[in-house]
């Protein structure tokens, strides 16, 4: 017999009754029963139930046994006594008797439990984090996000794409957030970059004429954790394509993105055809460019009815054409007790208030509002927005420009409040048009808004016509269920409309060269049109597992203060180091 085991904990059934078996793993816990001792054996395949009585010779072994002690089981296969046996367990049918045991490893007293799902301090969590994948729930989340992987792979290689690694030690790149800088020994004084993404690596490979390319890519961004973003690393599924338009790569990923969700969905419903928005209709329907269309809430522009009207707030705003005044319905909202609620809300999230219509019994509209601009205007917004007896709207008014975001989060707020969004179920959809470039109110100046590599609607000639904040980009973005979970373009690929669209940001043909040097080049010497996108595993894999924080799908992540507790990271360098890298710490004073 093996030394170790002759099966795994979650093999034996029915069919090994009589045989004589060896086991190892972890006590997951002993109970005991009138003197006779239970024990939960556990290993990553499964559990099984190890009886010992005092007519047993391993009893007095057993008797010393506690959590998460690594143990030897020798013993035989028996059925469960008849009532006892355990449906929800793939051994439950079957029980050992035990006759040997051999402690391979005790365990000190644990600082967290391992048995049961009970919540624990998320630091305690971290810097045990070797027991808490022991835990079922995040042991098996993190066995799905394999199984993502592998279906992504499979999809991927089915459509003709090719797997490829890019290089991890790079050049700095303007991606949108701070690099992590790696210093150079043989270099003194000068720096790698960890990648924030492969985006010109796989441009690059494009290029070189391999035309599909994949990876599941590691990507380094030295900014502030959130709950849907792992601080400091993340995972994306990267693709890009050679000879292809925005409909090619649509038609390429719909299915795998559409497959792997379906794959892992546990039978919840996964859209088939995928909506594709307009960026600019995402924002006026739903105040956000990563719509959850679970939520039915659709916002719409009621400005005609507070235009003259004696409500004279909104009648002035609306003297300004920039301003607009938007309805958010909300079925079943209708109470005054709900909508001071609402408008509280409102004022803590740093808003004047939330104004509001709610209609009674009768179809007579109330609250202030109504009674401003009268029954007649009152029963055309009710009309316009389809509600009933029982329903409201509640409206923000303004510039656009500056209250969508604040509308968006209302409009989620209505959906949660009222249970009007549907959890069981995945709604993907493609976001499109989004502007080549926003205006940077801080800097005064014009920036991109997404992707600086990708193609303007119109190419050069846009570039060089039509005012910037004007012009639409071949970019897109997939939602699901309010999360952005991937982001694409078709890329610019031309040497001198790449070089316009940089100036109009601020860029001289000497910087692009100068930081884009190795694309720029590439560009000159015969370049395919392609495009791609990144879809976020991360983020995927956190949907499919019904979690809302990724430190659940993430084998050792970092926590809130990008510091990982287990390992002692970020630590200081030696001297020795810092010497050898020709470095001096200078460090913020200590006020």
């Amino acid at each position: 017999m093996h030394r170790y085991r002759s099966h795994t904990c979650g093999a034996l059934r029915e069919s090994h009754i009589g045989e004589t078996v060896r086991l190892s793993g972890w006590v997951h816990r002993v109970r005991d029963h009138g003197g006779v001792l239970f024990i939960d054996l556990r290993d990553h395949y499964g559990i099984t139930q190890c009886v010992a009585d005092p007519d047993s010779a391993a009893f007095h072994d057993a008797e010393k046994l506690r959590s998460e002690w690594v143990v030897r089981m020798d013993g035989k296969v028996r059925r469960r006594p008849e009532g006892t046996d355990n449906p929800e367990l793939p051994t439950g049918q079957v029980e050992i008797y035990v006759s040997e045991i051999e402690v391979l490893g005790p365990a000190a007293e644990l600082p967290l439990p391992v048995f049961g799902e009970q919540e624990y301090p998320e630091d305690i969590r971290l810097k045990y984090r070797f027991l808490d994948l022991r835990r079922d729930k995040l042991h098996q989340n993190i066995m799905t996000r394999g199984a993502i992987v592998d279906s992504m792979r499979k999809r991927m290689k089915e459509q003709g794409f090719f797997e490829f690694q890019t290089p991890i030690l790079t050049a700095s790149s303007p991606e949108g957030a701070r690099d992590f800088l790696v210093p150079s020994r043989i270099h003194p004084g000068k720096f790698y970059a960890l990648p924030q993404a492969p985006q010109q690596y796989k441009q690059l490979i494009m290029m070189s004429g391999f035309d599909r390319y994949f990876q599941i890519a590691p990507c380094f961004r030295d900014e502030d954790p959130r709950a849907d973003r792992l601080p400091g690393e993340f995972y994306q599924l990267d693709v890009e394509m050679s000879f292809v338009t925005q409909e090619d790569v649509f038609a390429a990923m719909e299915p795998v993105i559409t497959g792997v969700f379906e794959d892992f969905a546990k039978g919840k419903p996964v859209t088939k055809n995928w909506p594709r928005i307009p960026f600019a209709e995402a924002i006026r329907k739903y105040g956000t460019d990563k719509p959850d269309l679970r939520n039915p809430i659709v916002m719409q522009d009621v400005s005609e009815h507070f235009r003259g009207s004696g409500f004279k707030v909104f009648a002035r705003m609306l003297e300004d054409p920039k301003n607009q005044v938007w309805a958010i319905p909300a079925k079943g909202g209708g109470s005054r007790a709900f909508a001071d609620r609402m408008n509280s809300w409102a004022q803590g999230e740093g808003q004047p208030g939330l104004g509001y219509i709610f209609w009674r019994e009768g179809g007579e509209g109330a609250g202030p509002l109504a009674n401003n601009i009268g029954p007649e205007r009152t029963a055309a917004i009710r009309e316009q927005l389809g509600l009933q007896e029982g329903d409201a709207a509640f409206f923000v008014a303004g510039d656009p420009d500056k209250f969508w975001k604040f509308s968006g989060l209302a409009r989620t707020r209505l959906g949660e409040e009222l249970n009007l969004i549907d959890k069981d179920r995945f709604e993907l959809a493609w976001i499109v048009d989004f502007p080549m470039y926003e205006y940077n109110e801080d800097d005064k100046k014009i920036d991109f808004s997404h992707n600086p590599f990708s193609m303007p609607q119109g190419g050069l000639e846009a570039l060089q016509t039509q005012n910037p904040l004007t012009i639409k980009a071949f970019q897109y973005d997939i939602a699901c269920n309010g999360h952005e979970i991937a982001s694409g373009g078709i890329r610019n690929h031309k040497p001198e409309a790449m070089v316009k669209a940089f100036q109009i940001a601020g860029y001289g043909e000497e910087d692009v060269v100068e930081r884009f040097g190795g694309m720029y080049r590439a560009f000159q010497y015969g370049a395919p049109p392609h495009g791609g996108m990144a879809a976020g595993l991360d983020r995927i894999v956190m949907l499919l597992c019904g979690t809302t924080n990724l430190r659940e799908i993430s084998l050792f992540p970092m926590n809130q203060q990008a510091v990982d507790l287990l390992m002692g990271a970020p630590s200081e360098a030696t001297t020795k180091q810092l010497r050898e890298l020709h470095i001096r710490v200078n460090l913020p004073n200590k006020r």
